[in-house]
């Protein structure tokens, strides 16, 4: 028997993040598991679980440091060590207030946390 779709009726459709490294950029959120959806020119756009999409920009200034977003996943130490294995060299994995993460740095030299889940709510 199916159940009824849990989940708030709204999510987010787009997330922008700069990048002095666009094709690097791209293959390495590639590798993280984001879906690849179109590159060209100085854009890139992938795609996240639900439909949201990263949309990567090429731009000439980019700081170092934490990315505009985090991220979640189901199983966060099952994430981290196929990120070591291919590797990405994650952090440590520490344990915070409300999630357990880590972070991996990307080719442009901002870091992106991966937050261990808490959604609630069942898919259709």
């Amino acid at each position: 028997m199916a159940h009824a779709d849990e989940r708030p009726p709204v999510w987010v459709g787009h997330i922008l993040m700069k990048t002095s490294r666009l094709t690097e950029s791209w293959d390495f959120l590639t590798k993280i598991g984001l879906r690849p959806i179109e590159l060209h020119g100085n854009v890139a756009v992938l795609e996240l679980r639900g439909g949201t999409h990263l949309v990567l920009t090429r731009s000439d200034h980019v700081l170092p440091g934490p990315a505009p977003f985090d991220l979640m996943v189901d199983d966060l130490e099952k994430t981290h060590r196929l990120f070591t294995d291919v590797g990405l060299g994650p952090s440590p994995i520490q344990t915070g207030p409300i999630h357990r993460s880590f972070t991996v740095e990307d080719p442009s030299g901002q870091r992106i946390t991966f937050n261990s889940s808490h959604a609630s709510g069942k898919p259709v």
